[in-house]
Formats: C-alpha cells, sequence, structure tokens
C-alpha cells in the first residue's frame, strides 16, 4: 500500500548551470583576451606610424576604430593620407585592416571606396575598381609574403596631371615573398611577380598604340637584390636609396602579349642611374613584332613617345620570314643614358623608378 503523504523526490538543478557557468566564463576570459589584442594592434600602428615620420613620411588619418568580436579583429582608418619623403602619395577614403583574433598573424587590407596615387611631380591618379585589397602574411619572417590586387580597376588622371598610361585593366596583380638561396636560408632579397591582364590604354596613347586598340597583358618576375634598401626612401624617391646601396633586378624573365603581338623577355640584371631611369639590356623573342611597333609609331597623343624614331624601328624590324611558324624575331631593348632604344633607334626615355 502506497504512502500517500511521502513526499516526490526532487533533483537538483544545479547541475543544469555549469555549462552556462562555462560558457560565461570562457566568453569574459576570450573578451579580455579580444581586448588586450586589440590594444597591442592599435600601439603597434602607432609605432609604426611614428617610425615612418621619423623617416620622413607623413601619415595623416581622422582617427583608428577597432572592431570585429568576437572572432574577428576589425582595423578601420578614415581618411587617410600617406606621403613618401619625394612626394609619391597614396590617398584613401577608408583602409581596413582585418584578421582572425585568434590566429592575427595573416592579414587582409582593403580600400573598399578606391584611392588616389600621386606620382610626384606627374600629379594624381583616381583608381576605382570592384576590389583594392592587400593580404600579408608571416610577419615574423625577415619579409612577409605580400599579395595586392586590383579586380577591374579604372584610372582617371586628376586635373593638371599627366595621362596615366592605363585606362583600365581586368586584373593587375602583386606579389612578393623572401628569396631563398641553395641553402634555403632567406637572404636579403625577395622575388617579386607582376601581372595585367587585360589592360586598355587611354584613347591615342602609347599603349593602345601599342596593342592596335586591344588589349595588354603581361606578367613579369624578378629577384630584388638588397631589399633592405628600400626601407631607405629619401627625397629623390622611393627607390633612390635603394639604387645607391647598388639594388639591382637581376634573374628577370617574363612575357608580354600586345594585341595580336607577343613578346617573351629575359634580363641577367637592370639597375638604375642616379636620376633613377632604367638601365640595362632586355633581351626579347618577339612573335609579329611589326604591328606593335607600327602602332607604337601612331599613337597621336604619345607623349615621351618618339614616332618618328618609332616608324624607323618599325622599319628596319625583321620579321622571321612570312606564315605563322615564321614570326619569330630576337631582338635588344636597351636603356641607357636615360633612353629607351631598340637597336640604334631611342624610342623614348627609358622607365623612371623613382
Amino acid at each position: 500500500m502506497t504512502d500517500a503523504s511521502a513526499q516526490p523526490v526532487r533533483h537538483s538543478r544545479k547541475g543544469l548551470l555549469v555549462p552556462f557557468a562555462i560558457v560565461f566564463v570562457g566568453l569574459a576570459l576570450w573578451t579580455g583576451w579580444w581586448f588586450v589584442l586589440t590594444q597591442q594592434i592599435e600601439k603597434r600602428l602607432e609605432g609604426r606610424i611614428a617610425r615612418l615620420e621619423q623617416s620622413g613620411w607623413t601619415v595623416r588619418h581622422a582617427g583608428v576604430t577597432t572592431t570585429g568580436w568576437p572572432l574577428r579583429a576589425r582595423v578601420a582608418m578614415k581618411h587617410v593620407d600617406v606621403i613618401a619623403p619625394s612626394g609619391h602619395a597614396v590617398a584613401a577614403p577608408e583602409i581596413v585592416a582585418e584578421a582572425n583574433a585568434y590566429n592575427p598573424t595573416k592579414w587582409v587590407i582593403a580600400a573598399p571606396d578606391g584611392l588616389v596615387m600621386t606620382r610626384g611631380a606627374k600629379g594624381k591618379t583616381a583608381v576605382r575598381a570592384e576590389a583594392i585589397r592587400m593580404s600579408i602574411h608571416g610577419l615574423t619572417q625577415r619579409w612577409p609574403n605580400v599579395a595586392v590586387e586590383l579586380a577591374k580597376p579604372v584610372f582617371t588622371a586628376l586635373p593638371d596631371a599627366e595621362p596615366f598610361p592605363l585606362s583600365k585593366a581586368g586584373l593587375v596583380q602583386f606579389y612578393m615573398r623572401p628569396h631563398v638561396a641553395g641553402s634555403n636560408a632567406p637572404t636579403d632579397d625577395v622575388d617579386v611577380l607582376f601581372r595585367l591582364v587585360d589592360g586598355e590604354g587611354r584613347p591615342n596613347g602609347p599603349v593602345e598604340g601599342l596593342t592596335q586598340s586591344g588589349k595588354l597583358n603581361a606578367q613579369v618576375e624578378a629577384v630584388v637584390e638588397k631589399a633592405s634598401a628600400l626601407k631607405g626612401a629619401d627625397a629623390h624617391g622611393l627607390l633612390s636609396a635603394w639604387t645607391a646601396a647598388g639594388g639591382r633586378f637581376i634573374d628577370m624573365k617574363g612575357e608580354l602579349g600586345a594585341g595580336e603581338s607577343k613578346t617573351f623577355l629575359s634580363s641577367p640584371a637592370l639597375s638604375a642611374d642616379d636620376k633613377g631611369r632604367l638601365e640595362g639590356e632586355v633581351f626579347l623573342r618577339a612573335e609579329k613584332p611589326l604591328a606593335a611597333i607600327v602602332g607604337l609609331a601612331g599613337a597621336t597623343q604619345g607623349g615621351s613617345v618618339d614616332r618618328a624614331a618609332a616608324a624607323r624601328a618599325a622599319a628596319a624590324t625583321p620579321q622571321g620570314g612570312s606564315g605563322d611558324q615564321g614570326q619569330g624575331v630576337d631582338l635588344v631593348l636597351n636603356f641607357k643614358g636615360g633612353r629607351t632604344y631598340l637597336g640604334p633607334f631611342a624610342l623614348a626615355p627609358a622607365p623612371q623608378l623613382f
């Protein structure tokens, strides 16, 4: 017979609170770590800016904000203006950098509203794109791994500025990584790679003439010697201190496609003179080069391009026979005395590095 006066057994509910307590404590610890991390990031950013300013750079911005809790660290800087001692500069309405809070060793930096480049005395060029981003990882290495990408950029020269060689492109990429010697030991050199996909020149400009109103595609890689000297930018230019220290581009190779013309290039070494003009030889294996040279000669607003010299070079350039199998021609592009020569013909000033 059941005892009606017996009370039902009540089980303790303290066990149900344990998981919630663990989550609460873990969240509190993680939040504390997140705030410590973001404070360290802001301090390191301030230290980097201070070191740049001590080296003669000017860095202006309208404040730094850090968000992204709980899993991200997102640093945003408004109205950023970075000016090198040479007068070259980059400005952007906003620069945003993000990393995983649990592993802040890889950063992705973006300019969501575009940017404005100042090319020294050449003036300012606005750059708008579907995406302008840069990723950096390996920050504990002597040289980090860097990747820059501009997706569908459009280049617009601002008033009183010299025209920019390109009007737009499908893709622009730049990569940098530490150069490793045979012993797998990192050196003071870095490997670089540049890619241009479907570049289009401005109307009646030299790039449009070179590509016969088509698209310019390029991929060039090289080793940059004495890369540590790149940190010493001065009033003469971004690369002048590097050049003065004996910096060179070595083991350069690449491929250019301009309309129907295709060129494979190589150079054992390129350097610069005291005015920043490129010096050295580039060896070319060109397929159907005549159309590109004729187009260059016909550029009505080529600026510094010597159209008469380009026309003479076109007339003197051998075509290597006829037909698809006979179009390969070996040429040498020579940068000397501040000029660019194709054989004996001075086509234009040599590219200026600073």
